[in-house]
């Protein structure tokens, strides 16, 4: 469902001289040897995943989706992400279907904290909180400050039957408190590393209340699993594209800019940022990750990437059917000047506009492109999509032989908050 278009890198890479290493990071993979093992859940998680778990995340979206208009998501990083970008996905930016779904728990923004708050205080909502201990500060204050809301709006026993955990299977504050109140409860897995975690619960619960059919997802991320295991890098587009990346980091780019032409790929591409940022940013190594939607960016990061310094690279994922098609009006007067495409679709325009930017930045600008072709976008092809990612994160980074799966610098920033804040012990 992923193909790798690389006409457009301008070099010649010698994917054989890659052929041995990846065959070595593939078994280290397979084989679960590597830095990192304990947390390679997500790896046959398409296959092994928990069937009665799922119908059970199916039957509480029907609920919600029965008896609520909001539905809350409150966790942060991998615990919020990747639902975000499927939702926004599969169901555009402007969805009428209900519930609505809005993130809280992200940010210690007060005004973004109180705004959410009075938005949802007149409103009938639940609540997801996402969090394998129970303890993420972001998540616990915006938490707490829900579950006040909550029970002061219905009352304690009733806001007991609005509030769905995500949480560790049997430990932590969350999981305690989920026993004590009697939340429905579902499993983060101790395998699974949040921003590899979308295939779970955390992923799956939001997605299901927003109306994506969950089985497909799956189904989707079960093809990705089956068609990515061979090594081969004639054969492996996620194991090409990481091949593709490698080469440009040993070869002078420090930075990835992973672009779409479609506003509802934003999400996706925020985190792409996480999963290749936190997995790969290590030991003085790793590309930047940033993303960019265009034709909207290039009226402001355009000049810089056709004319600046040679610092970057492009992905660009491409989807060549719509989900939705609009079609160009005739104008009698034609001030504007655009009659000329009277009678053509958008599509039409911004895959003209993809291949002009693309001459553009490539044969003028002398900016590597890669490209990664989807024939369109569904609930199967999102699942895949999200594998592809993770299997070629997973390849990418061992390939600069960094532990894939954890993040040592991020407990950096905290230990120094909770010492400003006074908390006990730091």
């Amino acid at each position: 469902m992923v193909k790798v278009n690389a006409e457009n890198l301008l070099v010649n890479i010698d994917f054989d001289k890659y052929q041995k290493r990846a065959n070595e990071v593939n078994k280290m993979i397979d084989e679960k040897s590597g830095p990192g093992n304990d947390f390679l859940g997500w790896l046959n998680y398409p296959e092994t995943y928990d069937k009665a778990e799922l119908e059970q995340i199916i039957k509480s979206a029907v609920f919600i989706r029965k008896n609520f208009d909001v539905l809350v998501v409150c966790g942060i990083g991998g615990s919020y992400l990747g639902a975000r970008a499927g939702i926004e996905a599969l169901k555009g930016l402007h969805s009428k279907d209900k519930p609505e779904i809005i993130f809280l728990g992200q940010t210690f923004s007060s005004d973004y904290v109180y705004e959410t708050l009075e938005y949802i205080k007149d409103k009938k909502f639940a609540i997801n909180v996402i969090s394998k201990s129970g303890t993420t500060t972001e998540t616990a204050i915006s938490f707490r400050l829900l579950k006040e809301l909550l029970e002061k709006k219905v009352g304690k026993k009733e806001a007991q039957k609005a509030i769905f955990a995500t949480t560790d299977a049997s430990k932590g504050a969350l999981k305690e408190l989920s026993i004590k109140e009697g939340y429905q409860t579902f499993v983060l897995p101790g395998d699974v590393g949040g921003r590899y975690s979308v295939f779970t619960a955390v992923g799956l619960l939001p997605l299901a209340v927003a109306g994506v059919d969950v089985r497909k997802l799956m189904a989707g991320a079960y093809k990705a699993m089956v068609e990515l295991r061979n090594p081969s890098l004639k054969e492996n587009q996620a194991y090409k594209y990481a091949v593709i990346r490698d080469y440009f980091y040993r070869n002078g780019k420090q930075v990835e800019l992973f672009v779409s032409y479609e506003p509802r790929l934003v999400q996706l591409g925020e985190w792409f940022k996480q999963l290749f940022g936190e997995s790969e940013g290590k030991d003085i190594k790793g590309l930047l990750p940033d993303s960019a939607t265009f034709s909207t960016d290039l009226h402001s990061l355009g000049q810089f990437i056709q004319d600046g310094s040679k610092v970057l690279f492009e992905t660009i994922l491409f989807i060549k059917k719509p989900m939705n098609e609009v079609i160009i009006p005739e104008d009698k007067e034609d001030l504007d000047g655009l009659n000329y495409l009277k009678g053509k679709s958008l599509q039409f325009v911004n895959e003209k506009a993809f291949l002009g930017t693309l001459k553009a930045h490539t044969e003028t600008g002398k900016v590597p492109n890669c490209i990664l072709e989807m024939e369109k976008l569904n609930d199967e092809a999102m699942g895949y999509l999200f594998y592809f990612f993770m299997k070629t994160c997973a390849m990418s980074a061992y390939l600069l032989d960094v532990n894939p799966f954890n993040q040592p610098g991020v407990e950096v920033y905290k230990k120094n908050m909770f010492h400003l804040l006074g908390k006990k012990g730091y």
